[in-house]
């Protein structure tokens, strides 16, 4: 069975990258305004669960810049859902699958210095229902010989497991 993320890269093939972009864009803010829509309470659900939510959220990310200035790309990783459903959209287009986008960040930060110090700002954590949430930000590569790097983000995350997972990131 094929994922979402293919079938819609599959069915896009023929159309050009904006297009492309403006379908996934389209996609997931129709998925978020449906999940939206989801956010009745469940049993035994508190009325901090969305505190604790972003907080989870935020300690997550807070993982993740750690593991990256260690120079530990899996350890980076670990905050992405392990799925062939993952997507992750950057400069040079949307890359399905983990394994695939490790591959790529081990490509495209083959050292430390090519990794520098990563920054995360100006957090905004949305939740779209009990289980799923989207952060949009900034980040920011301080590296002093490869020269500093930054943008912005939009990050849709679930629950997997009990663990808040990245699910799709697009970062420019």
């Amino acid at each position: 069975m094929q994922s979402i993320a293919k079938h819609l890269y599959l069915r896009s093939k023929s159309i050009g990258w904006t297009k492309r972009a403006g379908y996934f864009a389209a996609r997931c803010i129709a998925a978020s305004v449906a999940l939206s829509g989801c956010t009745t309470a469940r049993p035994g659900a508190t009325a901090d669960a969305p505190a604790a939510a972003r907080r989870a959220i935020v300690q997550l990310l807070t993982t993740q810049t750690a593991a990256w200035n260690r120079g530990d790309i899996p350890g980076f990783m670990e905050g992405y859902w392990k799925s062939d459903s993952l997507v992750f959209i950057g400069r040079k287009g949307p890359t399905y699958g983990w394994q695939p986008t490790l591959e790529n960040y081990r490509k495209g930060y083959p050292d430390a210095a090519a990794m520098g110090q990563l920054d995360f700002s100006g957090l905004q954590v949305t939740l779209l229902a009990p289980t799923a949430a989207q952060v949009v930000g900034r980040w920011h590569l301080a590296r002093p010989t490869a020269g500093d790097v930054g943008g912005y983000f939009l990050l849709v995350l679930r629950q997997v497991d009990g663990e808040w997972k990245v699910v799709a990131d697009h970062t420019n």
